[in-house]
């Protein structure tokens, strides 16, 4: 079926099954690793592991990303990224099997390391396959696609708190995982979109190589420079979502004193507002457009945060981490979206340097506040993420209007 005849409505059939299928694929992304994340404790435990020997383990998977992100983009071109995205998953499920009989911490980061990699791949191709029928839909769905990851992400770590709960041997639980959750994906699969990924694309969407003519060199110099734009903006959003993960516990817990139990709303807050945030997105950037809601973000980020910190309570302190969630929500995906429409790049490779660039964000981010925190004081550090609402706010403007071609 051709893009001309999807985007003239028939069958929209194929596209609602589509649509269901890719975002399958973003709840089992999220659910394969936040599955194992209650039961860290444990197999720190079984395996005899120190602290920082886990979190060397641990640091496996960001590296495996930075490894194997860039190889995404030749995947998809060889295989597609429907197919890369759902058998990637199948790969991941059983990867970490291997995390559950690992008999050493060399093993356990090995596993680590191979699932850091395949999720990397996963993630640009099952975005690729989203932006596909995003495309096809003529509207924005991307935001709801990582909706429904915020979901997964929720989801697995109840199961595996569950399953921690009930003293569920962890080769049971993680065996039983890749199997009943690679059927999944491998019968998401068979939903998506049939063809090469350049399908549903108009001749003047087309990446370089099968472009009009045009001055070859410029054009990718100009998406050089656009890629460079969009990273600074992926980085922000990074650290606006890893200082609810890495460091809104510990805030609340030591600069204002609060219980375990209030310390641990930070996260909550910031991850509930962004999940509301972007399950709402698609509607508000249809009508608004991708530019103006990010930078409206990164306005909200700043303010939030601001108030946060200039007016440290419990109160204040969750309200600030709800409103940077909702601010930072639909940030990602904009950028991601605007990395694939970049002309110039063979297709997939926007994409791939995008999710790089944002996964050294991620990786940059814990080190940089823990340094500023060392030397001043951890309110002081986190203004940081204040400055990434300004910049989201400044380079959002390289972000197109649109939220998607009609």
């Amino acid at each position: 079926m051709t893009g001309d005849t999807l985007r003239a409505g028939a069958p929209p059939r194929q596209l609602r099954r589509a649509r269901v299928a890719v975002a399958t694929c973003f709840f089992l992304n999220a659910v394969f690793y936040a599955n194992i994340v209650p039961r860290l404790p444990e197999i720190k435990a079984d395996l005899g592991l120190s602290n920082s020997s886990l979190g060397a383990a641990l640091a496996a998977v960001p590296l495996g990303a930075l490894l194997a992100a860039l190889s995404a983009a030749v995947f998809i071109r060889r295989f597609g990224s429907g197919r890369v995205a759902s058998y990637g998953l199948v790969a991941l499920g059983l990867t970490l099997v291997g995390v559950a009989v690992a008999p050493n911490w060399p093993t356990l980061a090995a596993a680590f390391l191979v699932a850091g990699a395949l999720d990397a791949v996963i993630d640009v191709a099952q975005n690729a396959h989203g932006l596909r029928v995003q495309r096809l839909y003529g509207r924005s769905i991307l935001n709801g696609f990582h909706g429904v990851w915020s979901i997964g992400a929720v989801s697995g770590g109840l199961l595996g708190a569950a399953a921690a709960g009930l003293q569920i041997p962890l080769v049971v639980h993680l065996g039983v995982s890749a199997v009943v959750f690679g059927a999944g994906a491998l019968l998401a699969f068979r939903a998506m979109l049939p063809g090469p990924d350049d399908d549903d694309r108009e001749p003047a969407e087309l990446s370089g190589e099968q472009a009009a003519p045009a001055p070859a060199v410029p054009r990718r110099r100009t998406a050089v420079l656009a890629l460079a734009a969009l990273g600074v903006l992926a980085a922000c959003g990074a650290f606006v979502e890893d200082a609810g993960a890495s460091w809104s516990a510990l805030y609340l817990r030591t600069e204002l004193a609060t219980g375990a139990a209030t310390a641990g709303l930070g996260f909550v807050a910031l991850q509930g507002a962004m999940t509301v945030g972007r399950l709402t997105g698609d509607r508000v950037v249809d009508r608004f457009g991708q530019r103006r809601v990010v930078r409206a973000g990164g306005l909200l980020i700043a303010a939030g945060m601001g108030l946060a910190l200039a007016v440290p309570s419990v109160a204040s302190t969750l309200a600030g981490f709800a409103l940077a969630g909702l601010g930072v929500a639909t940030l990602v995906p904009a950028v991601y979206h605007a990395a694939d429409e970049l002309p110039g790049l063979r297709r997939g490779t926007g994409l791939a340097v995008i999710n790089w660039l944002l996964r050294i964000g991620f990786l940059l981010s814990p080190p940089v506040i823990g340094v500023l925190a060392d030397l001043t004081s951890l309110r002081v550090a986190l203004l940081a993420v204040v400055a990434a609402g300004v910049g989201a706010l400044l380079f959002g403007r390289v972000l197109p209007r649109a939220a998607a071609p009609s």
